[in-house]
């Protein structure tokens, strides 16, 4: 069995959710150390493929999986059974990942936890919630499976709503049981603030009224969003945390840098708005953080800061010479 790369949240969960091991190494293309752990790695996968999964994941591509176990530098290969770890190799210790990972194959399963289930009024308040503006509809905005749907997306569009969506027809126990919690019969239904509003009936009377105009979310461009937020200082660190309290590895390595350096720069924390976390990897097409703009440009992450800085180019480049 070969070593299987780890690109998302729901593959790692995935991968760690074993009765059996499960070997995970975190590591970085610029880190010439992977490669030996890599080789190691792919050795014990052959030999252990009966008793062991074996995965990478690139650290800086899923941070907040490293922030969780502390991942502040690679390598770093993490052992878990049922989803939790039990073992760790910082570095690139052949010897000891060796000795771990055999140890640990040669124990017996582990039975699973039982997941308790989510009863449905508590499934409905978190969808009905999940967004300001909710509206639950049969397809979705882009592919309405029914007239009044098609109408009501029609309708929001016009306005610049900014609403999320849940498609009916996919889950059937929601579909049937958001008539009764809400007691409204039939679909679209649109929630504000958590509060029913009503179908395509009330929606059109409320707009003729004018009472739903202002209840509404509006969209605000993304792209210029992102474009001013980059461009808010000469220097700009989107990252997680801050530079007083930096929440992932990564982060903290680059904000040492930084404050070496004595330019003047401001920091986003990214995880206080997910849409900016998103929508920065599209804008910049930079799929990791931190990420380092100088005068709204892209200069990249902590890799090419620290390639910079090797090069003796790094306070030039920080302030865009």
């Amino acid at each position: 069995m070969a070593v299987v790369e780890v690109k998302t949240e729901g593959e790692y969960l995935a991968a760690i959710a074993t009765s059996s091991l499960a070997v995970i190494h975190f590591e970085a293309s610029w880190a010439e150390e992977c490669a030996t752990v890599s080789a190691v790695l792919e050795e014990l996968a052959g030999e252990l493929q009966a008793t062991a999964t074996f995965h990478s994941l690139q650290a800086e591509g899923l941070p907040e999986v490293s922030m969780k176990h502390e991942i502040v530098a690679v390598p770093t290969v993490l052992l878990f059974r049922a989803g939790k770890a039990v073992d760790r190799v910082d570095g690139a210790d052949g010897v000891e990942i060796t000795k771990k990972v055999r140890n640990h194959a040669a124990a017996a399963p582990v039975a699973l936890p039982t997941q308790p289930k989510e009863d449905l009024n508590s499934k409905l308040k978190r969808l009905i919630n999940a967004h300001k503006c909710m509206l639950f509809m049969k397809g979705h905005p882009e592919e309405p499976k029914c007239g009044f749907s098609r109408t009501t997306v029609g309708l929001l569009g016009e306005l610049g709503a900014d609403y999320g969506t849940f498609d009916i027809l996919t889950d059937d126990q929601v579909r049937q049981g958001l008539k009764e919690y809400s007691k409204w019969p039939t679909f679209p239904q649109l929630y504000i603030d958590g509060e029913l509003v009503g179908g395509l009936d009330i929606i059109k009377e409320m707009l003729e009224a004018g009472e739903l105009q202002d209840m509404l979310p509006k969209k605000v461009s993304l792209d210029a969003r992102l474009a001013a937020l980059t461009s808010a200082s000469p220097l700009v660190v989107f990252m997680k945390g801050n530079p007083g309290e930096p929440k992932c590895g990564f982060s903290r390595t680059l904000m040492g840098i930084l404050q070496e350096s004595k330019v003047p720069f401001t920091t986003f924390d990214i995880l206080t708005d997910e849409e900016v976390r998103q929508g920065l990897k599209t804008f910049s097409k930079w799929p990791t953080y931190p990420q380092v703009y100088v005068k709204g440009e892209l200069v990249g992450g902590l890799d090419i800061i620290k390639e910079v800085q090797e090069a003796g180019d790094l306070e030039a480049t920080l302030r865009g010479e």
